[in-house]
């Protein structure tokens, strides 16, 4: 179990900090690695051996690739095979062994292992290293607690973005530190709080109480669930991002965006440039290029895009509703990358930005319920089995209805490009006021709410 919120903001991150810049900065590092492990074991300290297993696994194949150049392939396939056999044994072990049952009449034993946090992310970010390595894209870090450091980093460990060793290599070695990139840091993890805290916490009790009725909903209160969802999960996700960032940036470093308005894509293939950026960097870099690519015939290249996405699905999660949901986009990708794309160029632009909400938010319905019999009886209600419209829908259209406003000017640049609009003196002192402000209402709810779940915390 991690921290309270609570406590992380006002006990844990403080003294971080202060021990962090108390030392001087080779030894900072060292302070980063030592932090996040004490952050990461908070609770659970069992999943810190897991972690530093991943860790000293990882490292020591980086070294031996290097050294070895002649072997390398082997040395890949071998950490590659030992990380996925990892992530495979705790978050899919139980998945597969209940579906073996099913078909075969068997009743072998389910391993009911606790899925440790955030294993998805930090796998994947320890296996990009020696694949970098290999690939001579960066030397081996000769040092344990640096490498060590780069993969425990907890402002990004638990829900990510993706960092690759590659991107940070140098920044692990050296970063610049400033009061205006501290500054810069709190200001957008600030923000990131509040998209968490205030939005989507805010509209994921709609979501809740939808769901929780899947099969007596009119088609109208089954639509605003899907909405309610989508919102909850961009704010939510796209929050804890800019949390991430803005950590980073207190600390030193610059991680990349993991997300550019993802609701305002007027394709598929938009939305996914858009839409957990640092998770689609990694499979086309680590699975699609490797594949081919889009340099093969056009029935390899189906291919391709059937494997990522069925592996992009299966990543999320040990359940069908994630497979069917990847395969869903690949579908969709697949379409418009053979024929559909070059239509959608010649419709006008509110037509494909509509296009695009409605297929993601199918996709978010396949995603968010991942018990079958729950998705039929939602789906069912979203095609009319239960009527058009009623007083639920318009009661919570009542409730919601300032707070859905808020979320879609909030999803879209608009506010953004006004900011910048104001002038530089008053906007600081705005920012500040509004920070203050955000980061007091966050903690009245944080201490009042007992509702605030990371939807990508089990991922």
């Amino acid at each position: 179990m991690l921290f309270s919120s609570v406590f992380f903001l006002f006990v844990y991150l403080p003294i971080t900090v202060a021990v962090y810049y108390f030392f001087p900065a080779r030894w900072r590092n060292a302070i980063l690695f030592a932090v996040s492990l004490v952050f990461y074991g908070w609770g659970e300290p069992i999943y810190l051996l897991l972690m530093l297993f991943s860790i000293a696994v990882n490292y020591l194949f980086g070294l031996l690739i290097e050294r070895l150049p002649d072997r390398g392939r082997l040395f890949v396939l071998l950490t590659v095979i030992i990380n996925l056999a990892l992530l495979g044994v705790f978050k899919y072990s139980d998945f597969v062994i209940s579906n073996v049952n099913a078909l075969t009449g068997l009743s072998l034993p389910l391993p009911g292992l606790e899925l440790p946090i955030g294993i998805s992310f930090y796998t994947f970010q320890a296996m990009s290293y020696p694949i970098d390595v290999y690939r001579r894209d960066v030397r081996a870090n000769r040092s344990f607690v640096s490498f060590g450091a780069f993969v425990a980093m907890f402002p990004q460990l638990i829900a990510g973005p993706i960092i690759r060793y590659k991107d940070v290599a140098l920044q692990l070695d050296s970063r610049r530190y400033s009061l205006e990139k501290f500054s810069s840091g709190v200001l957008r993890f600030t923000v990131g709080l509040c998209k968490k805290v205030l939005l989507a916490n805010s509209i994921g009790s709609l979501w809740d109480s939808t769901v929780a009725s899947a099969g007596e909903l009119s088609a109208m209160s089954a639509v605003l669930g899907i909405v309610a969802f989508s919102f909850q999960i961009y704010f939510d996700f796209s929050g804890y991002s800019d949390m991430a960032v803005g950590l980073g940036r207190m600390l030193g470093f610059e991680f990349i965006e993991n997300f550019n308005y993802p609701y305002i894509a007027k394709s598929i293939t938009d939305f996914w440039r858009r839409w957990h950026i640092s998770l689609s960097q990694w499979f086309r870099d680590y699975v699609y290029i490797p594949l081919g690519g889009n340099r093969v015939s056009k029935l390899r290249l189906g291919l391709n895009l059937l494997i990522v996405w069925s592996l992009t699905g299966i990543w999320h999660g040990a359940s069908w509703n994630f497979l069917f949901w990847g395969l869903w986009f690949a579908i969709l990708l697949i379409a418009e990358k053979f024929f559909l794309g070059r239509l959608l160029d010649r419709l006008p632009s509110a037509v494909r930005h509509i296009y695009t909400l409605v297929l993601v938010g199918i996709s978010w319905m396949i995603f968010a319920i991942d018990d079958l019999s729950v998705l039929t009886s939602y789906t069912s209600s979203l095609i009319g089995s239960n009527g058009f419209a009623d007083g639920r829908f318009l009661y919570d259209l009542r409730s919601f209805g300032a707070l859905l406003v808020i979320l879609i000017i909030a999803s879209t640049p608009i506010a953004k490009k006004l900011w910048k609009k104001i002038p530089e003196t008053p906007r600081h002192l705005l920012g500040s006021l509004l920070m203050v402000a955000g980061l007091v209402l966050s903690t009245a709810y944080l201490v009042d709410s007992s509702y605030n779940p990371f939807l990508y915390f089990r991922f």
